[in-house]
């Protein structure tokens, strides 16, 4: 289901099969519960997302607003994309040791993790990685990774 046009995170779940539906609506509303004032959920490249909005924060390289986090229910599993683990290593070290720790298998790419049921997700863990990061800590690790431009004469 991944890449819907869906315009609205509404939209976006009435279009899943009533069991994808609760298993992305457990995870979003974990994610809600979690987020630090300043980030909005919205629709964006097919997926819920969270992020800072662009009248908070406008200067982006791609000029939408900056991704936090994002949920997809696509076709053979979900994705869960934490932008914050992939900036910050130290979350990403805490994340697979608490994956090793509950000897649970961690599928994930550079930021993005694949569960197939609510079972292969660290709930608790999930939520400490996503309320860990305020808007501010979030632009300004933005800004330290990005090239600096030219200062103009």
């Amino acid at each position: 289901m991944a890449g819907s046009a869906a315009s609205t995170v509404a939209d976006y779940l009435a279009e899943l099969p009533p069991e994808r539906r609760a298993i992305v609506s457990t995870v979003r509303d974990l994610v809600n519960r979690h987020l630090p004032a300043g980030y909005s959920e919205t629709m964006g490249w097919g997926m819920i997302c969270w992020g800072i909005p662009l009248a908070r924060y406008p200067d982006t390289y791609n000029k939408q607003p900056l991704c936090y986090a994002g949920l997809a229910a696509n076709k053979n599993a979900y994705s869960l994309h934490l932008m914050s683990v992939y900036a910050e290593s130290k979350q990403e070290n805490s994340l697979r040791l608490a994956y090793e720790k509950a000897d649970k298998k961690l599928d994930m790419g550079k930021c993005c993790l694949r569960f197939r049921s609510l079972d292969g997700l660290l709930m608790d863990e999930i939520g400490r990685i996503v309320a860990a990061t305020s808007v501010d800590d979030y632009i300004a690790h933005y800004e330290s990774a990005r090239p600096k431009k030219p200062k103009k004469k």
